[in-house]
């Protein structure tokens, strides 16, 4: 199991278009990858409404698991995402 800790830096949060594109991309991933607010909820990142249910504005931190396959590359994969999308 790997992991990393994010803090949203977009305007607007974890919205629905970016989100989307996520959903997107972990799905073709090898591993599962979970979303938690850090102090709250938690998600898988395959799940949209479940992802946009957990209410995450800019500033707030998250942290996300990857699980199984490729936890290394899909770990670099997920992390880049996160830095240009969020």
């Amino acid at each position: 199991m790997k992991e990393f800790t994010y803090v949203i830096t977009d305007p607007v949060g974890l919205h629905a278009r970016p989100a989307g594109i996520l959903v997107k991309e972990v799905k073709g991933l090898d591993s599962t990858v979970t979303v938690e607010k850090v102090g709250g909820k938690s998600a898988q990142a395959t799940k949209l409404m479940a992802l946009m249910g957990l209410g995450i504005k800019q500033g707030d931190e998250v942290k996300v698991t990857i699980e199984g396959g490729d936890e290394d590359g899909n770990l670099v994969k997920v992390e880049e995402f996160f830095k240009e999308n969020f």
